[in-house]
């Protein structure tokens, strides 16, 4: 899905709209289409594969036909948190707002379904309910992110958080709360980095070299 928004960045400036919106639309279908190709006979890896291409190779050819917006692609591709503004700082946290309140009207649902799907099921628990929304709430955070550390990055910063939580806790909720711990202590501890090294926070060419310490966090 993180790749995927590509396309709808390269999409987006073709069309002359904002690149994060056209990131917005193309996750989301993305990620739904993920999730109905996989259940029809397609393995999921397959459908994660097709759309992943699909999106890189819309973006890539878009972006060159838009005038001008390859000559610096690397704020997309791999962010720059010092970009964040005011209104970003507002989306993100309505974002973790409303993902908080889902997970505290579903929690026990939301746990069952991660755990085993087909018990579930069993249960009459709004399964593809709670997954859509789950898609819907992934797709969202990717675009949100996108800015601060770009396509290349939000899977790290969306995947190695939790990984480094499971290694201490197998409770749920413990692996929550833990990896936005880890994920804060990255981002913050990058910044301090940069700033103890003058090295920038983004993916910038200074005296011509570049170093990112964006993939810190």
């Amino acid at each position: 899905m993180a790749h995927a928004g590509l396309g709808g960045v390269g999409l987006g400036a073709w069309l002359g709209i904002s690149p994060l919106v056209g990131a917005a639309a193309f996750t989301l279908f993305s990620g739904f289409s993920i999730d109905f190709l996989s259940r029809r006979n397609i393995r999921e890896d397959s459908a994660i594969a097709m759309l992943w291409t699909f999106g890189m190779a819309v973006g890539i050819l878009f972006a060159y036909l838009t005038p001008g917006f390859m000559n610096d692609p690397r704020p997309h591709l791999f962010g720059d948190i010092l970009s964040i503004s005011r209104l970003d700082l507002y989306i993100i946290g309505g974002l973790t707002l409303l993902t908080y309140a889902f997970y505290l009207l579903l929690a026990p649902a939301i746990i069952t379904v991660a755990y085993d799907r087909q018990f579930a099921v069993t249960q009459g628990l709004p399964v593809r309910l709670i997954e859509r929304v789950m898609i819907a709430l992934i797709a969202l955070t990717i675009v949100v992110c996108l800015r601060m550390v770009g396509i290349v990055l939000v899977i790290s910063l969306l995947s190695i958080p939790q990984q480094s939580a499971a290694l201490f806790t197998h409770r749920f909720r413990s692996i929550v709360w833990l990896s936005a711990l880890f994920g804060f202590a990255g981002i913050v501890g990058g910044l301090v980095v940069s700033y103890y090294s003058t090295c920038p926070a983004g993916l910038r060419l200074s005296s011509s070299r570049w170093c990112s310490t964006s993939s810190a966090a």
